[in-house]
């Protein structure tokens, strides 16, 4: 991979207090709703049934995840984000009271010394990543060694190549690809496969629409 052309910067800047306080509604509600076909309540219902009480969150948006989500008791939250912005917003929302931040590029290898995670969560960030889906194999490079045995890595991500997008859909999808805030053209369901599966056992995906609902296990 030639990293020289990937810079995470330009999708990672776009998220501004202005727009961080508009996200719900026009992202959440309206466009995983109506343009990529898989609703906040759905993807919050996938974070559900894979969050554990000693979890990792990386790119973490608007924080409704953290505000909505059914935590266990007691649990341990590490945030994780190349935007400040993002990291402080979301940690306010946050329903959990021992939450921390990483303000961290995870396309660069990660230097950790605390305690791993048992859950790793990956909303809608890939898609927002530069490069192919091939290229992003560094994020799930990076991310993997932060597990604990038997821990499990899962996400969510809008794919650009091999669905069916309504008109809206492509034609938001192309302008996003544009501005550098998605780069999703090339990103299909095999290569997101193929990539779990070399770092991960007992992947599984499911696709919502244009979504991509992925987990797997070290």
């Amino acid at each position: 991979m030639n990293k020289e052309n990937l810079d995470s910067a330009a999708g990672a800047e776009v998220y501004s207090d202005k727009t961080l306080r508009i996200y719900d509604l026009l992202v959440l509600r309206f466009s995983n709703t109506f343009l990529w076909r898989c609703s906040a309540s759905k993807a919050l219902s996938f974070f559900n049934r894979n969050v554990s009480a000693n979890h990792l969150d990386v790119g973490v948006g608007s924080g409704y995840f953290l505000e909505h989500g059914r935590f266990p008791d007691k649990t341990r939250l590490v945030l994780m984000d190349l935007n400040e912005t993002c990291l402080d917003y979301a940690k306010a929302r946050s329903v959990v009271a021992d939450v921390s931040t990483a303000q961290t590029d995870v396309l660069e290898p990660i230097e950790w010394t605390d305690a791993k995670f048992d859950s790793i969560n990956l909303g809608y960030l890939l898609h927002c990543l530069p490069g192919s889906m091939k290229q992003k194999y560094m994020v799930f490079e990076n991310l993997r060694p932060l597990l604990n045995d038997g821990g499990i890595l899962f996400g969510s991500t809008i794919l650009g190549e091999g669905q069916k997008p309504n008109w809206a859909a492509r034609k938001l999808m192309g302008f996003y690809n544009s501005k550098g805030i998605f780069s999703n053209a090339q990103d299909n369901l095999d290569d997101l496969r193929s990539i779990l599966e070399t770092y991960f056992r007992d992947v599984t995906i499911e696709v919502v629409g244009e979504v991509a609902l992925f987990k797997g296990r070290v």
